[in-house]
Parts: structure tokens; sequence; C-alpha cells
């Protein structure tokens, strides 16, 4: 089970000083979301079920040669981005640097051990706009 909320920023940390990875992307369905993605020199097959704040992801290992055989079936764009993990009060934020045509958008995520947590959570000051609910945030989405 995934458990994380989403937001846009307020503003931008100084990011020279998190652990980072280098993140390719691609949808092949929506309903249910099958995503192939290259984190670094890994490659991972995720199913996620429906949901926006909570729902079922299950990833699997994929081997290069098979991750750019499913690349060519991807259905919209390939999402590129940066992603910066950062401390914070026991969690971590995973913010997200879009790249190519989705620059300058800039996501930070959350994950959390349990729907409690994630609702009662406070974000950093440098957080903005909640926008978990919203569909159009969601990687699937600005696959299109």
């Amino acid at each position: 089970m995934e458990i994380e909320k989403k937001y846009t920023l307020r503003s931008m940390p100084d990011l020279t000083e998190y652990d980072h990875h280098s993140i390719e992307q691609a949808y092949i369905n929506r309903k249910p979301t099958l995503r192939i993605r290259k984190q670094d020199d890994e490659y991972y097959f995720t199913y996620k079920g429906e949901g926006l704040m909570a729902r079922e992801e299950y990833n699997l290992p994929l081997n290069e040669d098979s991750y750019y055989h499913l690349r060519e079936k991807a259905d919209g764009r390939i999402i590129t981005k940066t992603r910066y993990l950062i401390p914070y009060n026991g969690y971590t934020i995973e913010l997200d640097v879009f790249e190519g045509d989705l620059k300058p958008l800039v996501i930070a995520e959350v994950e959390f051990p349990s729907i409690e947590e994630a609702e009662s959570f406070v974000p950093p000051a440098w957080f903005y706009e909640d926008v978990t609910s919203d569909p159009k945030y969601q990687n699937s989405n600005l696959s299109r």
C-alpha cells in the first residue's frame, strides 16, 4: 500500500546537500496504472491501484532490455525528472524537479506508514498547496 501526499512549493530549498536520483518513466496503461521506470541504473515495472492518497502499489524488477522494449509502447510522453531526498521530521520528502516539456514543474511527495500519519502531517513552510486530491498532479496524467 502506498500512502502519500503531494504538494506544490512556495519556495525552492537549496538542493546541493541532498542525495538525488535521475528518473525516466513511462506509462503503458492508466486504468489500472502500469508504469515502467529507470532510476539511475535500475529498472522497475509498477502496478498502481486506484486512489489518490492511498492505493495499492507493487514494484517488480526489470532488466534494461525489457525496460527499453516496453518504453516503445509508452502511452504519452516519457517523463524525466531529478528526485531529491530531503529528510524532514522522521519522513523523507521526495522533491521531483521535472525536465523537458514539464519544466519548471516541481512537486514534493511524502510517503507515510498510515493514513492517520498522512492526515496529521504538518508540512514545512516552503510547501505551498496540498495537491494530493488533484488528479492532474498524478504522474500518469502528467504523461498525457
